[in-house]
């Protein structure tokens, strides 16, 4: 039997990135140590584990030939555009400098956590 549990980030910081992202979803960090940390959601579902490694690098966004780039994004839905950016920027996200021109940026949005991976908040009404 294989079960799906959780989907793993690298990073150089770990527990800012397991706290930025604890403080965007809600959720609670359950394991810490010096450079790993899982995080769970209170109702229950696929969890988020964050990594330390002194080699990571950002990635790249948008995408640069020879340049680290993404290699997974989070879609997280959201039901309030603005109030979803301004929630995301205070836990420790920036906008994404280079927003895709075809998409309304009422309807999507890209930003970078703190270790620099793009996740794409979209109005899921």
């Amino acid at each position: 039997m294989l079960l799906w549990t959780g989907v793993c980030l690298d990073c150089a910081v770990p527990l800012e990135l397991a706290e930025f992202y604890a403080r965007l979803l809600g959720w609670e960090i359950t394991y810490r140590s010096d450079d790993w940390y899982q995080l769970r959601d209170p109702a229950g579902g696929v969890g988020l584990n964050v990594q330390g490694d002194v080699r990571y690098e950002p990635p790249v966004w948008p995408e640069e030939p020879g340049r680290p780039g993404k290699q997974l994004h989070f879609e997280i839905a959201v039901d309030d555009m603005t109030a979803a950016v301004v929630h995301a920027v205070s836990c420790g996200a920036a906008a994404a400098p280079w927003q895709p021109p075809d998409r309304d940026p009422g309807q999507l949005r890209v930003m970078l956590d703190p270790a620099g991976h793009p996740f794409c908040l979209y109005d899921d009404g």
